[in-house]
């Protein structure tokens, strides 16, 4: 599974940007897909995830409110729209996906996910 992430860009704080995951190769992502992000001298963090049996969704909570995820079977992509962009949401954002099911415990965390993407980098000006 190759995962490709895009959509990134540089926005002013209180602007939107679409991010998209799209997943290729012999199988595809089939439990779930997640996005993390990491700034410049940080660790990488939970941004949010969605089940693809039943598009359960779940949200850090610094972007719960305004951010979405969501999910195009037919297009096997899925989407993080964000709304209300601040300039803490600067970041690289990856997403990540895993095949079969975990306990939700791990959806929050790197080690519950097998493929990554190669992050695309979103930035906020003030």
């Amino acid at each position: 599974v190759q995962l490709q992430a895009s959509g990134g860009g540089l926005v002013q704080a209180g602007g939107s940007l679409r991010l998209s995951c799209a997943a290729s190769g012999r199988t595809f992502i089939t439990y779930t897909t997640g996005w993390f992000r990491q700034a410049p001298g940080k660790e990488r963090e939970f941004v949010a995830r969605i089940i693809w049996s039943d598009s359960s969704t779940s949200y850090a909570d610094s972007v719960k409110g305004r951010f979405t995820i969501s999910r195009d079977s037919a297009k096997n992509t899925v989407y993080l729209q964000m709304n209300n962009l601040k300039p803490e949401d600067t970041a690289l954002y990856y997403c990540a996906g895993r095949q079969y099911y975990v306990n939700s415990y791990y959806l929050r965390r790197e080690s519950g996910y097998d493929y990554w993407g190669q992050g695309t980098q979103v930035t906020v000006s003030s």
